[in-house]
């Protein structure tokens, strides 16, 4: 990969030609192996070099977008791009940075790049990975696993006289293990991924990942089915921030909310939605984090947002043009997948802050009702507030005693009559990763949360489909 030597000098000027406008220029490289079945299913190698343009100009009900990408990083394409997109009159193509032109630069470090391991390696680690959930466990039916990396460097060059450059390598291995007893098939899944070299795959993590996943397949063959209807749960820190994410996380995203497809929290800021106790934050700046990032997709430094205070809404989850419509600054999480897309708003790591109750006793405190301990994939409809999760690993509670595992379950709610519902909250906190998908875009993100238990809730079957939503890789 080149690394994209960008000289801003070199590209033309997009100060006069609306009122915002950028050039955004990217070099990716990935890899992704898949094993299935005890086979190499697939190897794909994608190099992607390109740029996009922008221009945001202000009209008195809306902000009008006109987006254009090409697959060069040359000046020359930007000027044709550029007059394709304005007209050869709005737009000269002159090469003008000013002389204070503000530049910097921000390398997420790792300490082995895992484009210089060679695949082969790879593709022996996940064999070893397979061979042990083979040997080791019985009934099991189906090994899956993926192994994916992401080189990324991007440039945003725009109007405001910035030059922002960001390099981060991405990391990922996600195992799926189904086990088969007498007819019946249950999953277990794990996965690990971060902002980090391949040193994130040493040591006994690959081994850790499989034995973790077979076993929560095997164990739920001889659970019972989860108890349909209400009932209180308590989601443990270790589950992941699944809930989160989907009960308010992208209710918050301020597309959403200027199109009138979250009415729940539309014109509500300074309102009470939560509990006391609740504070819930959205951070790119976490270092390491698989959702972090030090500028977001349109050149703006990040920092911590507070979305929900102390149980009240304070903020949204902009970009630059949904944050251009309300005549504010955006707050740095405008989101793309590729050069090929536009940035919407998007979470990042989002979590719900620790609270003041212990963990152990929140449990104690569930007198009958489902213990989750791992969340998969879930789904929201903004709309309605609708959520559906699936419950990846879950006891059932007696008494404040663990009794026994359950499987098939799903929770079922609507996202802000549960987050108002929370009526205990634990002082750890714990971590998920997942890929969010939204207009056709994916991007990884990272959710946590503490402890916490919610005194009514739907327990369901299983549920498939409906975006957008966050999937376990």
């Amino acid at each position: 990969m080149e690394r994209l030597d960008i000289r801003p000098a070199d590209y033309p000027c997009v100060s006069r030609a609306a009122d915002y406008g950028e050039i955004y220029l990217e070099e990716s490289q990935s890899l992704a192996i898949r094993l299935e079945d005890s086979r190499i299913d697939d190897v794909a190698v994608v190099s992607e070099r390109g740029m996009a343009m922008r221009f945001l100009r202000r009209r008195p009900a809306s902000v009008e977008t006109l987006h254009g990408s090409a697959n060069a990083v040359d000046p020359a394409t930007a000027v044709r791009l550029g007059r394709e997109l304005m007209g050869a009159k709005a737009f000269s193509g002159r090469p003008a940075p000013p002389p204070d032109l503000c530049s910097s630069v921000h390398r997420h470090p790792m300490r082995i790049d895992p484009t210089q391991v060679p695949i082969a390696e790879k593709i022996g680690m996940l064999r070893s990975m397979d061979k042990l959930v083979r040997g080791e466990f019985p009934h099991i039916r189906q090994v899956s696993i993926s192994y994916a990396e992401r080189a990324r460097v991007f440039a945003v060059i725009n109007s405001e006289n910035s030059f922002r450059r960001e390099e981060r390598t991405g990391l990922l291995l996600a195992v799926t293990v189904v086990a088969e007893k007498d007819g019946l098939l249950q999953a277990g899944s794990t996965s690990v991924g971060a902002i980090r070299g391949f040193e994130l795959l040493e040591g006994p993590v690959p081994a850790d990942l499989c034995r973790t996943a077979a076993q929560r397949a095997v164990d739920k063959l001889d659970a019972p089915k989860a108890k349909a209807g209400e009932m209180p749960v308590v989601i443990a820190s270790c589950a992941g921030g699944t809930l989160i994410h989907e009960a308010i996380g992208h209710s918050l995203e301020a597309d959403h909310i200027q199109e009138g497809t979250s009415p729940a929290y539309k014109g509500k800021l300074g309102a009470t939605v939560a509990p006391e106790t609740v504070t819930i934050i959205d951070d790119p700046t976490m270092p390491f984090f698989r959702g972090s990032f030090a500028y977001d997709d349109e050149g703006i430094e990040t920092r911590p947002t507070a979305l929900v205070k102390n149980g009240v809404l304070r903020d949204y989850l902009y970009d630059r043009s949904t944050a251009m419509r309300e005549r504010r600054p955006s707050n740095g999480h405008g989101r793309r997948e590729s050069f090929y897309s536009r940035p919407i708003p998007r979470m990042s790591n989002l979590y719900i802050a620790p609270g003041p109750d212990d963990p152990a006793e929140i449990l104690r405190s569930l007198k009958s009702g489902i213990y989750v301990t791992r969340m998969g994939g879930g789904q929201v409809n903004t709309t309605t507030g609708e959520f559906v999760f699936e419950v990846d690993e879950g006891y059932w509670v007696k008494d404040g005693a663990v009794k026994h595992l359950v499987r098939d379950a799903n929770l079922l709610g609507v996202g802000p009559e549960v987050l108002k519902s929370i009526d205990r909250l634990g002082s750890d906190l714990g971590w998920g990763i997942g890929t969010c998908g939204k207009d056709g875009q994916s991007v990884p993100v990272t959710d946590g949360q503490p402890t916490l238990r919610i005194p009514r809730l739907l327990i369901g079957g299983r549920h498939d489909g409906g975006v957008p939503g966050v999937q376990q890789p």
